[in-house]
C-alpha cells in the first residue's frame, strides 16, 4: 500500500510505500476510493490536537471497498462499499458510551488522529464504524458527507433544539463558515423549509455568491449583522472572535453552536449579549447513530456536494489549497 504520512507536526505529509496490512479482530481491510480533506486534518498537521499518534495517516471522510475481513465481523462482506467516518472506536463500556452518547466516549479512537486514516490506497478499521454506503452517489461526492456532513447533521440537531421553541421554531439559521459543512447543512436546512443566512470571510463575495444559489436569503462577511435576528447560529469557522459576534446575531432564548474540534480563544464579552437566555455549546465527534440517519436522509434531500479533485499524491496541495480558501466546497483525494 502506498500512504501521504505526516511523521511529525509542521512537516509535509510524504509520499510513502508500506507493507500491507491484515485486518485483526473485529476489523476490516477497505481499499479506499476516496478520502475528504477536512479543516480537521489541519490541525492534526499544524499540532493543534493534542496525543496524536506519529507517524500518522491523515484522513477521515473515507469511501472504499472492503477487501479483506476480520474475525468475529457480522454485516459486512466482502467488496462492500462502505464509509468511516471521524470517530473510529469506542469503549462501549464507560459511562457516556452505556448512556448513549459514544461521541463523549472516555477511551475513544479517532481515524486520522490516533489511528491510521484514508490520506491512502488502503485502510483499516473498526467494522462497527463502517457505514455500508450501497451503489448510488460517486465515492468522491460521498466522501465529504462522513465528516461535514455528519458533524454539520449534529451540529444542525443541536442548533435547532432551542429553548422553549423547538425545532419547529427555529425558521432562521445562520452559518458562519461556508465551507464543506456549512454547503452542506445549507442544503439540509433549506429542504426543511428554514431560512438560511450565510456568513464568510469579509469580502469573499464569490462565497457569498455560491451561498445564494445554494438558497441562502442573505449573504455577507461575518462582521456584519444579519438583516433580522437568527433563531440559531452555527459556527464552522475555526475563529473563536465570531462566537460575540454570533450572540449578538440571535434572538432572545437563541442558541449558538460551536461546530469545530479546535478553535482560537474566545475573547471576553459583555454578559448582555448572553443573557435572556441565549445559549453557547460545543459539538464533540458523532455517533453512529447520527450516521445512520444522515446516511438515509441525504440520498432524499438530493444534496450537491460541491467538490475539488486531487491525486491521493497531491495532498500537501489540497491542504494548502483548504486552508487559504482557494476552492467552494470539499476537496477530495482520490487514490
Amino acid at each position: 500500500m502506498h500512504a501521504m504520512v505526516l511523521n511529525h507536526a509542521g512537516s509535509p505529509l510524504v509520499w510513502t510505500e508500506m507493507p500491507d496490512r491484515q485486518p485483526g479482530l473485529g476489523e476490516v481491510r477497505v481499499q479506499v476510493l476516496a478520502c475528504g480533506v477536512c479543516r480537521t486534518d489541519l490541525h492534526v498537521l499544524d499540532g493543534e490536537l493534542p496525543h496524536p499518534k506519529s507517524p500518522i495517516i491523515p484522513g477521515h471522510e473515507i469511501v472504499g471497498r472492503i477487501d479483506a475481513v476480520g474475525a468475529d465481523v457480522t454485516g459486512l462482506s466482502i467488496g462492500e462499499r462502505v464509509g468511516i467516518p471521524w470517530l473510529g472506536h469506542t469503549c462501549g463500556t464507560c459511562p457516556y458510551c452505556k448512556a448513549q452518547r459514544e461521541n463523549l466516549c472516555d477511551a475513544p479512537s479517532f481515524t486520522g488522529y490516533t489511528r491510521d486514516g484514508g490520506f491512502a490506497t488502503a485502510v483499516i478499521a473498526d467494522a462497527r464504524f463502517a457505514f455500508p454506503l450501497g451503489q448510488d452517489g460517486s465515492d468522491v461526492s460521498l466522501a465529504p458527507l462522513l465528516c461535514a456532513g455528519l458533524i454539520g447533521w449534529r451540529s444542525l440537531k443541536l442548533a435547532l433544539d432551542l429553548a422553549g421553541g423547538g425545532a419547529s421554531g427555529a425558521k432562521r439559521l445562520g452559518i458562519y463558515g461556508f465551507g464543506a459543512a456549512g454547503h452542506i447543512v445549507a442544503q439540509v436546512a433549506r429542504w426543511q423549509g428554514r431560512e438560511v443566512f450565510a456568513f464568510t470571510r469579509p469580502g469573499d463575495t464569490a462565497t457569498q455568491d455560491f451561498a445564494r444559489r445554494l438558497g441562502a436569503v442573505w449573504a455577507g462577511g461575518s462582521d456584519e449583522m444579519p438583516p433580522e435576528p437568527l433563531d440559531a447560529a452555527i459556527i464552522y469557522a475555526t475563529v473563536g472572535d465570531l462566537v460575540p459576534m454570533a450572540l449578538k446575531a440571535v434572538r432572545k432564548g437563541g442558541r449558538v453552536v460551536c461546530a469545530g474540534i479546535h478553535m482560537s480563544d474566545i475573547p471576553a464579552f459583555p454578559y448582555e449579549i448572553l443573557w435572556e437566555e441565549r445559549q453557547v455549546l460545543s459539538v464533540a465527534n458523532l455517533t453512529r447513530q447520527d450516521g445512520i440517519e444522515f446516511l438515509a436522509l441525504a440520498p432524499k434531500i438530493g444534496i450537491q456536494v460541491q467538490t475539488t479533485r486531487y491525486p491521493l499524491v497531491q495532498a500537501n496541495q489540497a491542504l494548502a489549497d483548504l486552508r487559504a480558501g482557494r476552492f467552494e466546497g470539499a476537496a477530495v483525494l482520490v487514490p
